[in-house]
């Protein structure tokens, strides 16, 4: 089979090589897929240079979710079938990013029927960040005003869409026109563009002074530093990385007197948790696709080829909406 691999980290262009490999075999418990379609995630671009939490044994394959269909299943499998299409987390160091991939059973989900390969690649990661952020950790209100940091990111398009679902007002920040048409069509009510606008002034504006009641910031650093500024009474500020570079150090003092929340999420913990919790979040994500109320925007259908261009793309932040790539492309 085909498949892109790292041998030695460094940015993804020179780290990634695309290569004959052995075809894999599902150990006990875990399915074998052939991959459909898997996006481009910037923890992807992490793992190729060696900045990921997780550093799977050289050499890996990244890749860490995709859509798939069964083509094997290892001893003791009876959740899923030969032809099944599944999405979810493939099993390190055997990614998406080639045409066969292990998944084990417990990151395993029914893909929904409502989105085709490349949609239903990127339902997992992103879209349950964003429901737990906002559902388990902040607990998004109807009639709150949600504001989103990198709108038109993988995690970020995401918040919006399920912001909207929630019956939140939305505002979205974002760097360029491109993006912010990009969100816009995702149905923020507000978009920015940090680039020529000051997006405090704006949230302050729109909420009549009150600010945001949550803040969902994949960022970090300025963006952290500056949502601080337009935050609500009693609002929650949900940190979930820092795709900036830099960690800020919130200043305890600042969230006493203006008396607000800061949260943090790691999704991969409910995984090891609370399982449960990953499985009622992805019934309710299969409900609000079936209702058309969320739907992952496809910005570039790719082949299995781009790869190592796509995510240095991602990784130097030109693309805008998500990448998926395809082998049958």
């Amino acid at each position: 089979m085909k498949a892109w691999r790292v041998h030695e980290v460094g940015q993804p262009r020179d780290a990634l090589t695309f290569e004959d490999v052995a075809d894999l075999e599902p150990k006990p418990g875990e399915l074998l897929v052939k991959v459909l379609a898997a996006p481009a995630n910037f923890p992807d671009v992490l793992l190729c240079r060696g900045e990921y939490q997780i550093k799977p044994p050289l050499p890996f394959t990244p890749g860490v979710e995709l859509c798939g269909e069964v083509v094997g299943l290892g001893e003791g499998v009876t959740e899923f079938a030969v032809g099944d299409r599944v999405i979810g987390m493939p099993s390190l160091p055997n990614g998406g990013f080639a045409e066969l991939a292990v998944m084990a059973v417990a990151t395993a989900f029914p893909a929904p029927e409502a989105l085709d390969d490349a949609e239903a690649s990127a339902l997992s990661i992103g879209y349950q960040t964003g429901w737990f952020a906002l559902h388990r950790r902040t607990q998004l209100q109807a009639g709150e005003t949600l504001l989103v940091q990198a709108a038109a990111g993988g995690v970020g398009s995401a918040a919006v869409q399920l912001g909207k679902a929630a019956g939140a007002k939305v505002i979205g920040v974002v760097g360029g026109p491109e993006k912010a048409e990009y969100t816009r069509a995702l149905g923020a009510d507000l978009v920015v563009d940090r680039h020529s606008e000051d997006f405090v002034g704006k949230v302050k504006d729109y909420t009549g002074g009150r600010g945001a009641d949550v803040v969902f910031d994949p960022v970090g650093g300025e963006s952290y530093s500056k949502s601080t500024k337009c935050i609500a009474f009693e609002g929650r500020i949900i940190v979930i990385g820092f795709a900036s570079g830099t960690i800020p150090s919130p200043g305890l003092n600042h969230a006493l007197i203006k008396n607000y929340s800061i949260i943090g999420l790691h999704w991969g913990l409910y995984n090891a948790y609370d399982p449960a919790a990953i499985r009622e979040c992805h019934a309710e994500l299969t409900r609000l696709a079936d209702a058309g109320d969320i739907k992952p925007m496809i910005s570039e259908r790719l082949g299995l080829s781009d790869v190592a261009d796509g995510l240095a793309r991602l990784g130097e932040g030109t693309t805008v909406g998500r990448l998926a790539f395809s082998p049958g492309r």
